[in-house]
């Protein structure tokens, strides 16, 4: 997304450099936590405020962005909002950007470091995937039914047979694209390159869409909150050359997860052995993962239909991680079911897998 509208909201000062930014620069976060765990693809982060209740981790998309669209402002965090309703054991996958010892990493590897973190965290987890850290979540879920309590999928691609503009945009690209981008870099693909290339020229209109405010330029506030966005549109993730190539070829152009051809770690993955209960999050006016894609995941899951739950916010894409009505509105409805009782006895549960 283009930065065109920056010099007219910020007309005496230059764009944020973009070009590999270094720690002094990085946007800091909102939401006070620690660091729980480091590993080779990702610092498992912990917002959590009590020691007890179910945990909940939410996968952030390893694509594009930094972790940060998860905690992006006071009002526009994810992680204060579902500190605020009552989460009282949170964490969040901070993806890194892939540096030259990373090139060789693919789905299976941050599959295992998910796995990894889960462990340090406690299993059974409820876990949250946003964008395409939904369809890693519930390869995950799948994978490793026992140590995923309750699963949402927010924004998440998983059947691409249901078209949207970004898979229709990677199938009209042959795969030789692809792989010539990761020659060209080394086994890496910059973040600032996929920027240009994937992302469309953004608009005020498009900022205030996505977190659902007016930003008239006037205020202290609204200047902060636009310099924090600015600075987050930035701060891009290059990617293994290898998790890349897997991703455009079997999730964006197999459709492996859906139809039933992808194999995590070792194990061929059937979705409809997938039983836990699961939230389904769309966006209305998402053109990244339409609704329709969206909510498709439904139909592929094993989950009893009463332990299936999905809602549609009158948003975009981003507008589902940081709006503050989307923030207000159905997370805060997730964050209720999440501590619902849903009666998951293990009696019932056995019942049900019977």
């Amino acid at each position: 997304m283009a930065l065109d509208f920056y010099a007219h909201w910020y007309p005496n000062r230059a764009p944020e450099p973009t070009d590999s930014p270094g720690e002094a620069a990085a946007l800091p976060w909102t939401t006070a936590h620690t660091v729980a765990l480091e590993l080779a693809s990702m610092s498992l982060l912990d917002f959590s405020s009590a020691a007890e209740g179910h945990p909940l981790l939410i996968c952030a998309p390893y694509a594009l962005h930094r972790a940060k669209i998860a905690d992006l402002a006071p009002g526009h965090s994810l992680m204060e909002a579902l500190q605020k309703a009552g989460i009282a054991r949170l964490y969040l996958t901070d993806w890194r950007s892939a540096g030259p010892e990373m090139r060789f990493f693919s789905i299976d590897t941050f599959l295992s470091d998910l796995n990894v973190a889960v462990d340090t965290i406690g299993p059974p987890v409820d876990l949250a995937g946003l964008c395409q850290g939904g369809w890693l979540s519930l390869l995950y879920a799948a994978r490793f039914p026992g140590k995923v309590r309750r699963l949402v999928l927010a924004g998440s691609p998983v059947d691409i047979s249901v078209p949207s503009d970004l898979s229709r945009m990677v199938a009209s690209l042959p795969q030789q694209g692809f792989e010539a981008l990761v020659s060209q870099g080394d086994g890496i693909v910059s973040g600032k390159h996929m920027l240009q290339i994937w992302s469309a020229p953004l608009r005020m209109l498009d900022v205030e869409a996505a977190l659902q405010r007016r930003l008239d330029g006037k205020s202290d506030d609204a200047r902060t909150l636009l310099d924090r966005f600015i600075r987050w549109n930035s701060e891009t993730l290059d990617l293994p050359g290898t998790y890349y190539l897997e991703v455009t070829d079997w999730i964006f152009r197999q459709n492996r997860i859906a139809a039933g051809d992808f194999v995590a770690l070792g194990r061929r993955i059937d979705l409809a052995a997938v039983e836990q209960p699961v939230f389904l999050l769309a966006a209305e006016n998402d053109v990244v993962v339409p609704p329709d894609q969206a909510l498709a995941t439904l139909r592929l899951l094993g989950t009893p239909p009463a332990w299936l739950q999905c809602d549609t916010e009158r948003c975009g894409h981003l507008g589902l991680f940081m709006g503050r009505r989307a923030l207000a509105g159905s997370w805060r409805r997730i964050a209720r079911w999440l501590q619902s009782d849903l009666g998951e006895a293990a009696g019932e549960r056995s019942r049900i897998s019977a």
